[in-house]
């Protein structure tokens, strides 16, 4: 049996690594580097710029943890770039030697489908080789939008991929969008000195969550002299030699060094050659698939972004697994009621299930169809030895105690998510988890506290 996978982020790399541990011949056809846009233009660099961040923090706290650093520390940005450069280095290379190791052949080129069982690699030096497969998996990934009002030109007006390379922290900078994205590069960047104004279409920042958690995140942004800009869209864009000037549409105007586009981003399915094998679409540009993965064209499947499904590395792993196994013959269905997202700005944000304004805008009563239990981070000895007080830990149950949604918001927030993720995803009750022993003196324990506050039974909590 021979797989060709077409794209290498993380759904692709390791849908291919899984194929080839069950014994497929495989083949990984990617444009770029392996990886993907998680790690090369995503998840990965924006960890390690946020790694120096906190770094940095460290040290201008460190004076109130009884240890004294002479002077004020100083930014070298060049140093932080060139660190993120070798994380990412290193972490693409040992793909590669996972590649090599599980005799999965790699072919750099762009991947288009020929037919159903054909797939054409254009490669950089001009040439084209030419697959034959029994199956292939679409995992082409997504790429960042930038409507035309915005003017983009990869020069004054940026997305996150020009952003990532920039050799200094630019002065200025006004950043299109309070989402994931948008909220972990600006507070990174304010940090390292940039003066940064955000701008969101929506009433708050982090607009999918709850509204206690972008309350909070909107808290630490003042904190962090972020000018915030809400309930407000842009109306034109005119980018000049030496900076950028803003009309929102409200009538005011803003200019700054940078315009940073961070609205989202969108299915890349163009030159993908679908339309050749037959493969059906779906609305917005996305990939139409079955519960299985599977898309119209019986031996071709599609994962990650470019099908209906959370635009998250994990879930892409995920379901590049679950295709493979479902090509060897199984019948898996891929489940999301319990899919885990995180937000690495600090404090710390993530989240699993549903949420609260998710429930009422079903109709769905607090303290009758669901309760809440939540504990403050303040309240936790951990914590406050720590330093690591701010946020809370929300939990939600339905009528039955099951647990069905999850925030949490504070330091490690996102390591501490997976005892929640885990028992939504089992379908556990509060009170069972909640007999579980939590090792003290841990921030774990604030999952304890708020699991109990559902039954009103938090200990530490007034």
């Amino acid at each position: 049996m021979k797989i060709t996978v077409i794209g290498g982020g993380p759904g692709g790399y390791e849908a291919a690594i899984y194929a080839a541990k069950k014994g497929a011949e495989v083949v990984l056809v990617e444009k770029d580097k392996v990886g993907g846009t998680c790690l090369n233009r995503g998840c990965i660099p924006t960890k390690a710029f946020l790694a120096s961040y906190d770094t940095l923090e460290t040290v201008e706290q460190a004076k109130s943890f009884g240890i004294n650093v002479a002077g004020e520390p100083e930014v070298d940005y060049p140093a932080i770039l060139a660190r993120k450069n070798k994380v990412m280095a290193s972490l693409v290379k040992g793909i590669e030697f996972l590649m090599k190791k599980n005799n999965v052949t790699v072919i750099k080129g762009f991947g288009s489908l020929v037919d159903k069982n054909t797939v054409k690699v254009a490669k950089d030096d001009g040439t084209e080789e030419t697959i034959t497969t029994d199956y292939v998996i679409l995992a082409t990934g997504s790429v960042p939008i930038a409507p035309p009002v915005f003017k983009y030109d990869g020069k004054r007006v940026i997305t996150s991929d020009e952003i990532l390379d920039f050799e200094q922290a630019p002065k200025s900078l006004i950043l299109v969008g309070g989402g994931v994205i948008g909220c972990e590069i600006g507070q990174f960047l304010a940090a390292m000195g940039t003066e940064v104004t955000v701008v969101e279409a929506l009433p708050r920042l982090l607009a999918p969550m709850d509204e206690d958690v972008s309350k909070q995140i909107q808290r630490q942004f003042k904190k962090d002299k972020i000018k915030v800009v809400c309930g407000d869209g842009i109306a034109e864009v005119n980018p000049a030699e030496d900076h950028v000037d803003v009309t929102l549409s409200s009538g005011k105007t803003l200019s700054a060094d940078y315009v940073l586009v961070a609205i989202g981003r969108a299915p890349f399915t163009k030159g993908a050659g679908l339309e050749n094998a037959g493969v059906e679409m779906a609305e917005r540009g996305r990939v139409a698939t079955n519960e299985y993965l599977q898309t119209s064209v019986d031996n071709i499947y599609a994962i990650g972004d470019i099908i209906n499904t959370p635009f998250l590395a994990h879930v892409a792993s995920k379901e590049g697994c679950i295709a493979v196994d479902n090509i060897m013959g199984a019948k898996k269905v891929a489940t999301y009621h319990a899919v885990p997202g995180c937000v690495f700005t600090n404090p710390e944000i993530a989240n699993v299930g549903k949420m609260e304004w998710q429930l009422q805008k079903e109709g769905k009563e607090p303290g009758k169809d669901y309760k809440t239990g939540t504990f403050e981070f303040k309240g936790l000895g951990k914590a406050q030895a720590s330093g690591h007080i701010a946020g809370f830990v929300k939990v939600i149950v339905d009528a039955d105690d099951v647990l069905i949604g999850a925030e949490i918001v504070g330091a490690r927030a996102s390591d501490m998510l997976q005892i929640l993720t885990t028992a939504i995803q089992l379908k556990l009750k509060a009170e069972e988890v909640a007999d579980s022993i939590f090792p003290h003196p841990t921030m774990c324990e604030a999952i304890m506290e708020a699991l109990h506050d559902v039954h009103g039974m938090s200990v530490h909590k007034a």
